[in-house]
């Protein structure tokens, strides 16, 4: 199919040489085949082969010959050149790769983190463009980067049946809580595609009201272990934990864990089974932190468990502390059509500052922590933690072969 300038090209070939009739005839013709104004088609028409005779500045004259299709060239200079493109990337970089809309609104207090750190040194004509850059124009100056980065993974959740009468169902649409306290629990696993034998679980616990996560790897989904990582947790929250939400998991749906929600006077709920949207906040959890940091394959031995509460261990620093999120404020169908409104993002420690219902100690604490913290050194050694792991995993699974081939060889 040709494009439209290709008609075009081919129209002003008979137009030139047509009578004034034809000309009307042709032009009425490639309004209607092309959707163009009938002014502009005129003009295309007119301008398409027009020949014109320039002298040049060596005396010669030379004759130019229009053409639709020749696209112009820039006219104005880019705003953000190359120097201005390495110092974003390397913000980019140690903030973990996010999209502009989250790193835009953080660059002024993240430029002064970093170079307090030591880790960039950016000059004032560069820091003034960089504090001025859009969030569209940090997406578009990184696209080639981000096609270079780009899995799914599976649920394996089973459904508990006992107690789960007495334990209220709550949906996405009836959460309305501001206040810090009110978790979603999930768990995700690393079973690497295969549910055969015992493998590592990672329960994730997000705060509604200000995102804070926090993540801890569990040997296996029995109620135990879980129930340990979920007091563990509790216990490093900034906030008292208030209540909790879960699937229909039976790790969560279970006697033990709704005995001490009662005893501890914490609020127990569930969601709809099948409904993932009614545990968003935390399912968005398990890609943009659990699976990023962990990957999808199979992780089973006490070593991996070790080295991967290491990863969460600094990564609850690195997440919560300076990876800005965006909140959803309003949705409004019109038509077909969804518009989502969203706040400026925020870190979750930004969130917790902010909010009325933390103590001031505790946000002191949590000020006094961010003081201390290198946002590019937690990266590095969460990158470092993760060669661990995957050496670890590497030197089982050469184990296990050369396991099966001495038996192999044995048997034979």
């Amino acid at each position: 199919m040709q494009s439209r300038l290709d008609v075009v090209v081919q129209a002003a070939k008979k137009y030139r040489r047509a009578s004034k009739k034809d000309k009307g005839e042709i032009l009425d013709s490639l309004v209607n085949l092309t959707g163009y104004n009938r002014v502009y088609a005129s003009y295309l028409l007119g301008l398409c082969g027009k020949k014109v005779l320039v002298k040049g500045p060596d005396g010669k004259v030379y004759r130019l010959v229009a053409d639709p299709k020749a696209k112009k060239g820039r006219r104005r200079k880019k705003a953000y050149g190359p120097e201005v493109l390495d110092s974003l990337k390397r913000i980019w970089a140690i903030m973990d790769f996010p999209c502009g809309k989250r790193l835009a609104p953080c660059m002024e207090w993240l430029i002064m983190k970093l170079e307090a750190c030591g880790e960039i040194k950016v000059l004032p004509d560069i820091r003034q463009k960089l504090l001025s850059i859009s969030a569209a124009t940090i997406d578009r100056l990184l696209l080639p980067e981000r096609k270079i980065l780009t899995l799914k993974g599976r649920s394996h959740t089973k459904p508990g049946s006992l107690l789960k009468h007495q334990i209220p169902i709550r949906t996405f649409a009836q959460w309305d809580d501001l206040r810090p306290g009110f978790e979603e629990i999930d768990l995700v696993d690393h079973g690497g595609g295969s549910t055969q034998g015992e493998y590592l679980f990672t329960l994730d616990v997000t705060d509604v009201a200000t995102g804070w996560t926090e993540i801890r790897a569990v040997k296996n989904r029995a109620q135990k272990w879980v129930f340990e990582a979920l007091t563990l947790i509790r216990d490093r929250l900034p906030f008292p934990l208030l209540g909790i939400d879960s699937d229909n998991d039976s790790a969560f749906i279970n006697d033990h864990l709704f005995r001490f929600c009662h005893a501890n006077q914490v609020t127990f709920t569930r969601s709809r089974a099948g409904k993932k949207n009614d545990n968003c906040y935390v399912e968005q959890k398990n890609w943009s932190v659990v699976r990023r940091l962990a990957g999808y394959g199979r992780l089973e031995t006490d070593k991996q468990l070790t080295i991967l509460n290491q990863i969460y261990d600094v990564a609850r620093l690195y997440h919560n502390f300076f990876q800005p999120s965006l909140k959803l404020l309003s949705k409004e169908r019109v038509g077909a059509k969804v518009i989502k409104r969203y706040d400026e993002a925020k870190t979750p420690y930004q969130r917790v500052l902010a909010s009325d219902q933390v103590e001031q100690n505790v946000k002191k604490r949590l000020r006094e922590t961010f003081a201390q913290l290198n946002p590019a050194q937690l990266k590095r050694k969460i990158m470092r933690l993760q060669m661990v792991l995957s050496k670890a995993g590497a030197e089982e699974d050469a184990l296990i072969r050369n396991v099966a081939a001495e038996e192999t060889a044995t048997f034979l």
